[in-house]
């Protein structure tokens, strides 16, 4: 075993250097992912008005309806995203591409922050802000495979569970930073004044943060795994192709495995406090207040799933994730619908359960469900091809649905059907804990 394996091997690491690596994967991942979450919130708030006025005033469903498409568009470029940083991580290495999605997410978020509206300059508004969103896509795609990576690839063996549910809880810990901010700007201006200039605030804060996280990310060393492959010379000169020819089926079943927790996920990110606000009438200070306190349950619950991972394997944990969120889908809409913050508090809460359930282990399974020359590929694409098939268009799913039955339960149902379909999805693959990494 070469010191570089060794590294990743059940003796650990030193534990400087874990903590440099744990804290590079969970700054950068939350300051990514607060940057998209601004977006899905600000979509279901006041992008419709904003970018999209014409139909707004005509049909604010319709409205709404593609301020959400717009959340999916992006998703569609993840693909991309995933293919080209997966292809450059597995020749030139994790953490540079962790850079460079970094910035490049930080960069369209801030202009995004600074667009001049439909009332300013027409159509070529929301023209430029879906070019931004492809941005958004694009680097989101690369982001979450090398933050995987580095995570479980520098982990003891036995705690690579809780070593990937670091860059995992970037997601709840950039939800809670992107909920809090907006919660703390609505609470302190008028509507009025958000709409007009205070929405464009959130997107300008990315710069400062993306400066945080590029320089933790940068002192993070490279992955002992990736190392070893380059002094081996064993880093795959096509890794696609190599991917597709061998590996389909794994690739095939990470993004179904994804589905139902990303699409329950972005309802949680996009649509629970639009649907409470505008459907039932809640004041949209305490809405955003209480998303942003059962979002902490989604953290823990996800931290928990990872470590639980070590313990318990990872098939069973994602197992009772997915049995629990089938359960709960249907019945929480019915303690939304009292339209009581504290009821609106308890049912998101109870979701981030499962949620925590079904995300916590996904890091440590999809590292170990591939071979380290074509890794960082099949994990991006993947994952970006669940997210395409689960939240990409959940929230406007889920406003079809209230348009067309009228009846919020409906939305549980097809988050239940997608978290059986994820459920067959992680049954079929064979428990992988403990496997060598190095291979």
């Amino acid at each position: 075993m070469t010191s570089a394996t060794a590294a990743a091997s059940s003796t650990g690491r030193m534990p400087a250097e874990e903590r440099r690596v744990l804290a590079g994967t969970l700054v950068g991942t939350s300051i990514e992912w607060y940057d998209f979450f601004i977006y899905a919130q600000a979509a279901g708030l006041v992008l419709a008005p904003l970018f999209l006025a014409p139909i707004a005033e005509s049909s604010p469903g319709l409205a709404q309806v593609l301020s959400f498409a717009t959340i999916g568009i992006s998703f569609l470029f993840r693909p991309l995203g995933a293919i080209v940083a997966g292809h450059l991580g597995d020749k030139l290495g994790r953490k540079k591409m962790l850079v460079f999605t970094l910035v490049m997410m930080g960069l369209s978020t801030s202009l995004i922050g600074l667009l001049p509206t439909y009332a300013a300059i027409g159509v070529a508004a929301p023209i430029l802000l879906i070019l931004l969103r492809i941005l958004q896509g694009f680097s989101a795609g690369g982001e979450w495979g090398g933050a995987a990576l580095m995570a479980v690839e520098h982990a003891p063996t036995a705690r690579r569970g809780l070593f990937g549910a670091f860059p995992q809880i970037g997601v709840p810990v950039g939800m809670i930073l992107a909920t809090f901010t907006l919660w703390a700007l609505t609470s302190s201006m008028s509507p009025e004044a958000f709409l007009e200039w205070g929405w464009r605030i959130p997107f300008l804060l990315s710069i400062v943060l993306i400066a945080v996280g590029y320089v933790i990310r940068r002192a993070v060393d490279e992955s002992p795994v990736f190392e070893d492959l380059r002094r081996r010379r064993k880093e795959a000169s096509a890794p696609l192709g190599q991917l597709f020819r061998a590996h389909t089926k794994q690739v095939v079943l990470t993004a179904v495995i994804f589905i139902a927790n990303n699409a329950a996920g972005y309802l949680l990110i996009a649509f629970f406090a639009t649907y409470a606000v505008t459907a039932l009438g809640m004041e949209r200070p305490p809405v955003l207040l209480a998303t942003t306190l059962a979002s902490f349950g989604w953290l823990i619950f996800t931290l928990w799933g990872g470590a639980l991972s070590d313990r318990l394997g990872r098939i069973r944990t994602f197992q009772i994730g997915y049995v629990a969120l089938a359960v709960w889908a249907i019945p929480m809409w019915f303690l939304i619908d009292t339209a009581n913050i504290v009821w609106y508090f308890v049912a998101l809460f109870v979701m981030t359960f499962a949620l925590g359930l079904s995300y916590g282990p996904q890091a440590a399974l999809y590292a170990e469900m591939f071979p380290a020359n074509v890794r960082y590929s099949g994990v991006s694409i993947g994952y970006a091809l669940g997210a395409i098939l689960g939240g990409a268009f959940a929230p406007m799913i889920a406003e079809a649905l209230l348009n067309q039955f009228h009846a919020a339960w409906t939305i549980g149902v097809y988050i239940a059907v997608a978290s059986i379909i994820s459920l067959i999805g992680v049954s079929l693959v064979k428990e992988t804990k403990g496997v060598d990494l190095s291979v």
